[in-house]
This record gives structure tokens, C-alpha cells and sequence, in this order.
């Protein structure tokens, strides 16, 4: 397997804290983002960045394209802010519409030179189970939403060369902000269990297996796709 360069949004903790392990114990070189830096050293480099910054940003990314050969991107990185319709603040909107959704494009456009360049690239976008609609998630899921109809546009603009472009959406997974919110033994917690099919919630290591498999080249053949993590969820409950 080639050793690979890759870039991972969102690296210190939960999803992309777990899939910059599982790429760096493959052997690939993992550059990660994030506000606040991972509990242990990844096999690359890490970047403490706020990602609301766009100059800072797209410093950054300058420095890395430069420094490295990028061959892949996890647009992983997200912000939700949890409110009803009628209390949605332009603001939020914008903040989450950032974090989700520039972020990524930013990210994109700074590996997309190597990539076209060598005919080889991948790109996966984590999008989430709000995309089918959930309650109080309007902003999240528009951005979300948006994510994976980037990939989609992506796959067809990067299939020239060799480049894919996909989404993993997530279920209820077992991250730090999840348990926080959802502490186990809690009423919410089980209100989330009762609605997936496997009547348990993921690991973070579950979805980075699916993204680390998009990333290699045995996922060559998959491209515009959004693929589900969730234990079913997304497909509703089961009846037995």
C-alpha cells in the first residue's frame, strides 16, 4: 500500500481524532486542524487553528500545501447550534455555514493542485443523519446537506482525474459532546437508541474504518456517494 498524505479537519477529538489513528497506523502521514490539540501526537503534524478565522485559515492551508503533498482530504470538522426555526440568527446561520461548508472548500482547493496533478485524490466530507431531518437542527442539516451535494458535484468535477469525492453520515455516535449530552442511563440517550435498528449507539472508530477504507485505494470505485454510519437510523425503526 503507497504511504499516503493526508489532511483531516477536526483532528483532536471524537471522528477525526479516531480516523487520524486508524490513517497513521497505516502507515499515511496525517496533517490535522483543529482549536485545541489531541491528547497524543499525530503521525504528522498538528495545527491549532480556530477555524472561524478564514485569513488565518487560509494561511495555514498555504503553509501546508506548500510543505506537503497532500493526497486526500477529511472535511470532518462541524458546528451545530441546536434551536428552533424561529430563533435561527443570521449569524449562526453564517458561523455554521463557515465551519461546515467554507472550510471544506478551502480545504479542497488547497489539495487539488497535487491531486490533479498526480491523477490521484481523495476527498470525503462527514456529513450527519439530520440530513434526513431531525428537529432543531435547521442550520446544521442546510450545511450538512450542502456537504454532500458538494461531494456529488465534486465526484463529477474530479473524476477526469482520478479523483473521488464522497460522504460518510454519521448516527448517534459515542463522542465526548454525545455523552455530555446524552450521559448514559439519561432519557435522551435511550430516546436515541430506540430509534436505531442495531439498538446501540457507534464508535468513533466505526466511522473512521469507513472513511479510512474511501480513503484507500480499495475504495477507487466509490465516488458521489453518501453512505450511512448510523446503524440504521436513517432508515427508520425496526418493527421486531
Amino acid at each position: 500500500m503507497q504511504k499516503r498524505t493526508f489532511l483531516v479537519t477536526g483532528a483532536s477529538k471524537g471522528i477525526g481524532n479516531a480516523t487520524a489513528k486508524i490513517l497513521g497506523a497505516q502507515g499515511h502521514t496525517v496533517i490535522g486542524l483543529a482549536r485545541t490539540a489531541p491528547t497524543e501526537p499525530l503521525s504528522g503534524e498538528f495545527v491549532a487553528v480556530d477555524l472561524l478565522d478564514r485569513k488565518l485559515l487560509k494561511e495555514v492551508l498555504a503553509d501546508m500545501s506548500s510543505k506537503y503533498k497532500l493526497d486526500g482530504i477529511f472535511n470532518n470538522v462541524g458546528l451545530v447550534n441546536p434551536e428552533p426555526a424561529e430563533e435561527i440568527t443570521e449569524e449562526h446561520l453564517n458561523n455554521c455555514y463557515h465551519v461546515n461548508v467554507s472550510v471544506a472548500l478551502q480545504c479542497v482547493q488547497a489539495a487539488l493542485p497535487n491531486m490533479k496533478e498526480q491523477k490521484w485524490g481523495r476527498i470525503v466530507n462527514t456529513g450527519s443523519l439530520t440530513v434526513v431531518g431531525v428537529p432543531f437542527r435547521g442550520s446544521y442539516a442546510a450545511a450538512k446537506t450542502a456537504l454532500v451535494s458538494l461531494a456529488r458535484t465534486w465526484a463529477l468535477e474530479f473524476a477526469q482525474y482520478n479523483i473521488t469525492a464522497n460522504t460518510i453520515s454519521p448516527g448517534p455516535i459515542e463522542t465526548e459532546l454525545f455523552n455530555t449530552n446524552n450521559p448514559p442511563g439519561s432519557e435522551s440517550r435511550q430516546r436515541y437508541i430506540d430509534g436505531i435498528p442495531l439498538r446501540r449507539t457507534g464508535t468513533p472508530e466505526e466511522v473512521g474504518e469507513a472513511v479510512s477504507f474511501l480513503m484507500s485505494d480499495k475504495g477507487a470505485f466509490i465516488t458521489g456517494q453518501n453512505i450511512f454510519v448510523d446503524g440504521g437510523s436513517s432508515i427508520g425503526k425496526s418493527l421486531i
